[in-house]
């Protein structure tokens, strides 16, 4: 069953050519006593009507009271500021109403999610030694401008699925962050505030420094200030990562272009990485860098994933040639599109401002077949710490020449 909140005969209309049936309401308090009495409601369609900023603050609230209630915004005129406050707001879609295949595709949409929310709800995720884990996916590139930032919003937003799953996106590039202007957050909080908890942190601190985004998708933001990132230890990183993963169904990290403590720490506790290069040998030399230093580390080889961005560029270099050279497959190639760094001015993730554009196709078959398929990895014999790195691995590490 769907509603309209705010009464439009045309979109009344259209909606039941779509869906068959509607119940029309007149305005937000007439929806707000309708969803009290009706928890198994899956759509709430938003007409033309009503104003944006009421409907922002509604769509606010139920993102958090009723998760797996769709919020589908119709509007008459649709730019990309009114697109960027709505999905950050917890709208699933935005749309012109007066199509009704597109509104019957919506509400199909919103439907199937909501089933999945709800089955979901009632499937424990794996257990750990505090009660359920997410899985930790770091992205790494020992070399800057691969993309790295771009792989890790579009990945943390197509696992998040506009709200299936729950996500974390964690800035651990703690110098030189872009995460939150990436994604057009302004933060109150980053993850220099949680210095002053220490080794004791627990979710309860960890909560309020955390700034959503859209539907199932949440950041971390990166310092602000600069001089912070070394005030901000390896341990304490750690354990938030530790934390975070017991309260998200993934955290995905943006790391810099260094192996730094903060790093290894990450590295620590993942459960997959994401291994981003280009088609140029500084990068390619990097990455196979890289994965030896991961064999050093005991990392897991097949918990590696090798990314290849702006793949299709033609440069004389073969794919073929590359996965030979480093006797390992690509498990990803994006292509090229100036498409993504336009929605990166947006703000917008481009798997969520054009789903069906290759670029976001690409990412979202990555993140479904080899990340969301990933079993957490074991914890230690005693399972009460994560996976740790020996301590002469990392003095090694600290004695080599940086990677780039």
């Amino acid at each position: 069953m769907t509603i309209i909140c705010e009464h439009d005969p045309t979109l009344a209309e259209n909606l039941r050519l779509a869906v068959g049936s509607a119940t029309v309401l007149e305005n937000v308090e007439a929806l707000r006593r309708h969803l009290d009495n009706t928890p198994n409601e899956h759509t709430a369609v938003l007409g033309p009507s009503i104003d944006l900023r009421a409907a922002l603050d509604l769509a606010n609230g139920l993102r958090i009271n009723r998760p797996a209630l769709g919020v589908v915004l119709v509007r008459h005129r649709i730019d990309t500021s009114v697109l960027a406050e709505a999905l950050r707001a917890g709208i699933r879609e935005v749309l012109d109403g007066h199509d009704p295949a597109n509104l019957a595709a919506a509400v199909n949409r919103s439907e199937s999610l909501a089933t999945a929310l709800r089955e979901r709800d009632g499937t424990p995720r794996p257990e750990g030694p505090n009660g359920p884990r997410g899985r930790i996916v770091t992205v790494f590139s020992a070399k800057g401008g691969c993309g790295k930032t771009t792989l890790a919003t579009n990945l943390a937003a197509a696992l998040a699925d506009r709200g299936r799953r729950e996500v974390c996106l964690v800035d651990l590039d703690l110098a030189f962050g872009d995460v939150a202007i990436v994604l057009q957050l302004v933060p109150s909080h980053t993850i220099a505030d949680a210095v002053p908890a220490g080794s004791q942190i627990d979710f309860a601190a960890v909560q309020p420094l955390l700034t959503p985004h859209t539907p199932g998708l949440t950041a971390l933001a990166a310092p602000i200030e600069p001089g912070t990132a070394e005030t901000i230890p390896a341990e304490l990183v750690g354990r938030i990562l530790v934390v975070l993963r017991e309260h998200f169904d993934f955290v995905v990290i943006d790391t810099p272009p260094a192996f730094d403590d903060q790093v290894l720490a990450a590295f620590d506790v993942s459960d997959f990485v994401a291994l981003i290069a280009t088609l140029d040998i500084p990068a390619l030399k990097n990455l196979k860098l890289t994965m030896e230093t991961l064999d050093l580390l005991n990392f897991p080889r097949e918990r590696c994933r090798l990314v290849l961005n702006r793949a299709d560029s033609k440069v004389g270099l073969a794919i073929g040639e590359v996965e030979k050279t480093l006797r390992t497959p690509i498990a990803l190639q994006i292509p090229s599109s100036r498409d993504v760094p336009a929605t990166i001015n947006r703000g917008v993730p481009i798997v969520q401002d054009d789903p069906r554009h290759p670029v976001s196709l690409a990412i979202r078959s990555f993140a479904e077949r080899h990340v969301a398929a990933i079993a957490p990895l074991a914890l230690s014999t005693d399972q009460s710490k994560p996976l740790e790195l020996r301590s002469d691995r990392r003095a090694f590490l600290r004695r080599r020449p940086r990677v780039g």
